[in-house]
């Protein structure tokens, strides 16, 4: 049995750390590589992003495996959660050696952030070093394989897309080859995930299992989405993020291109997607205990388009498992909320 998460993938664990109340609405998520690291890379489309040792990814450059990577609340405020985990990895011994004293690492820990700054209602609450201990030390904790909680938590504590509250998502499949192909994603876009005509999500359409609502429902969601944006501050900026794992022996060129692909799967489920007023950011990691059909020089088509369709699959889960938020930083109804459903 799997948990259909981004656990899935063998020695990989997730953590997350959530803080709500007293002008709080944020939080920290953390993707814990297996102890020997895993090869990672990256492709940020978003015209407005926020992140850390994105270059370190880059298949022309030196490092070769990363330790951790970081999701994050508050902006590129938040990205200081990064701290957090490397000093624990340290602690461990984890990271890249730079000399004699195996205790002398350099942890890698990529990071990106989305926009929550003030949703909880205090522009200062947002994440720092101590956040992102709380999310590694609760991913170390974790049993292998563990479920992720998925909604409101960690990165996607004060997520929102559009006009309703978004949140965290994550799904997994097992292709035909054996290789396992998973997704985590943290939905906080500027773009809508509902077609306006007809209140059908948009992701669900490209999975083959539209549900459209009746109209009388759609419509008086309609009408609460437009209240409460007359409630809210103007738009804020966003940004969607995402991870996908995979436990095939991938290069981190080939780990860059299904980063890229993977961005197929916001396409698919926001619209519109990649604005200026987005930081949209796919991590990929592969943790490399299968190979790829050495023979076949398309055998990693079958991961491009698996990672696509789960980052699709993750987003409408944010969206579905997100509760709703009412604060003195604002107002977001969720989908269950609006449409009768969770």
């Amino acid at each position: 049995m799997t948990a259909d998460a981004l656990t899935d993938v063998a020695g990989v664990r997730v953590g997350h750390a959530t803080r709500t109340g007293g002008g709080w609405l944020t939080g920290t998520t953390v993707v814990l590589a297996p102890e020997d690291g895993a090869v990672a890379a990256v492709d940020v489309r978003g015209g407005g992003p926020g992140t850390k040792e994105t270059d370190a990814l880059d298949p022309r450059n030196l490092v070769q495996k990363i330790q951790a990577i970081v999701l994050t609340g508050g902006s590129a405020y938040g990205l200081d959660a990064a701290s957090g985990v490397m000093a624990w990895l340290e602690e461990r011994g984890r990271g890249v050696r730079v000399g004699p004293d195996p205790a002398h690492v350099v942890p890698v820990v990529p990071a990106a952030c989305v926009f929550d700054l003030g949703r909880g209602g205090d522009f200062r609450a947002r994440p720092d070093a101590a956040t992102g201990r709380a999310a590694v030390e609760a991913a170390a904790a974790s049993e292998p394989g563990a479920p992720v909680p998925q909604g409101c938590v960690g990165a996607g504590t004060g997520a929102v897309v559009g006009r309703m509250k978004g949140g965290v998502g994550t799904a997994s499949t097992v292709l035909e080859s054996g290789i396992t192909v998973a997704a985590l994603v943290v939905a906080n876009a500027a773009g809508s995930v509902l077609d306006p005509e007809t209140g059908m999500l948009y992701g669900e359409l490209f999975q083959g299992r539209a549900r459209y609502p009746r109209a009388e429902v759609h419509e008086a969601a309609l009408r609460r989405l437009a209240e409460s944006a007359e409630e809210n501050a103007p738009p804020p900026l966003n940004t969607t993020l995402a991870v996908v794992a995979t436990d095939a022996d991938l290069s981190k060129a080939q780990a860059q291109k299904l980063a890229g692909a993977a961005h197929d799967g916001i396409a698919r489920a926001v619209r519109p997607v990649h604005l200026l007023s987005d930081g949209d950011t796919v991590f990929t990691l592969a943790t490399g205990r299968r190979p790829l059909d050495a023979a076949d020089p398309l055998a990693l088509n079958e991961l491009l388009a698996a990672g696509a369709d789960l980052v699709t699959r993750s987003i409408v889960r944010a969206v579905r498992a997100a509760g709703p938020v009412t604060g003195p930083g604002g107002s977001w109804p969720s989908h269950g909320e609006l449409y009768g459903e969770r």
